[in-house]
């Protein structure tokens, strides 16, 4: 039986109405836009993924190297990490997308470090120096894959994770300011997978600076011990306190049942408590704070039987820090109890 053209068409349409139903047609559950740059519009956020803290890699002002498919200088970059992958809507071109956020970034006073637009600029480097296996690992994804649009390929697919392509690639990197903190943002735009998909695919990288949690180890009283012996003193992440505050909090038992431990197996050994504070407030203010905090954790051990003629408080604000104060995380390392042998 011969088929008209009329009937041709109307089964080719269906076919690709086939086609198009195994596309993503939602956003990962769970996931969102980062509240510092929204989605092109009409894209679908269909991979996502959000560390509170964790380090990763970003090119620095000399880009990519000449010779190699990787960055020249990777600059490290910690803090609270958010990957996003997007899919814009169906026909809507790399540049078109790349185009509306970089507009977007430069309205909000984004400063970049480095980017490229073509092959020459280093943008197939950039692909690959990406590693879309590594900056994948961990991201959840939705439901589909990424089918051919054309009638060329009909009935082809693609699997949807990380399918980012060196077709008309763009990227940008550098940092932004927002409620008083600087972010790093890494943005990459291409076709996704290949141009028989007529989509285009943005990977966004956003870390935002901020203190690793501390606290979340402690130190035993073989360590405790060996760190007075070797050093003198030893310092103690395991105590904490609420901001300002000067109340030993309940999380802080195991390392001073620890610190108590040591002190009852040498029954001759003194010690001085020594509080640490970063240099956010006055000195005086500082002064306080890490007295008060030196003789919380003294009445707690004491509390666990250690004579009170064995130690003392001693609060030092922030006279002796161990990192700069410049960042987050070094005030966090600066927020600490040691103990030191008297």
């Amino acid at each position: 039986m011969t088929l008209t053209r009329t009937a041709l068409a109307l089964l080719a349409s269906l076919t690709v109405a086939t086609a198009q139903a195994d596309a993503p047609k939602a956003d990962v559950p769970g996931s969102a836009d980062h509240p510092v740059l929204k989605r092109f519009t009409g894209s679908l956020l269909v991979g996502y993924a959000q560390q509170e803290w964790e380090q990763r890699s970003f090119p620095d002002a000399s880009g990519v190297s000449k010779t190699e498919d990787k960055f020249n200088r990777p600059v490290n970059v910690e803090g609270k990490v958010t990957r996003l992958y997007y899919l814009a809507p169906l026909g809507k071109s790399p540049l078109e997308v790349f185009r509306n956020y970089q507009q977007a970034l430069t309205a909000a006073g984004f400063k970049p470090t480095w980017g490229c637009e073509s092959e020459a600029q280093g943008c197939t480097k950039a692909y690959f120096a990406i590693d879309g296996y590594e900056r994948g690992k961990g991201m959840r994804w939705a439901e589909g894959d990424l089918p051919a649009a054309d009638s060329a390929h009909r009935g082809s697919t693609w699997a949807l994770p990380m399918a980012l392509s060196y077709d008309q690639a763009r990227m940008t990197v550098g940092t932004l300011t927002s409620g008083g903190r600087t972010l790093n943002l890494l943005l990459f735009t291409s076709m996704a997978e290949n141009e028989h998909t007529n989509r285009a695919a943005t990977y966004i990288e956003i870390v935002e600076p901020k203190a690793m949690p501390t606290g979340q180890v402690t130190v035993d009283a073989k360590a405790i011990g060996q760190g007075l012996q070797a050093e003198g003193k030893v310092a103690l992440y395991g105590l904490l306190f609420d901001t300002g505050k000067t109340d030993i909090k309940p999380e802080s038992g195991k390392q001073l049942d620890q610190m108590a431990a040591v002190l009852k197996a040498q029954p001759a050994l003194k010690v001085l408590i020594v509080g640490h504070t970063d240099n956010v407030g006055s000195i005086d203010a500082n002064l306080a704070l890490s007295q008060g905090r030196a003789q919380s954790v003294v009445a707690a051990l004491a509390q666990r039987g250690i004579a009170a003629n064995r130690l003392q408080a001693r609060g030092v604000a922030n006279f002796a820090p161990v990192a700069a104060n410049g960042s987050e995380d070094g005030r966090a390392k600066n927020r600490r109890v040691e103990m030191v042998l008297q």
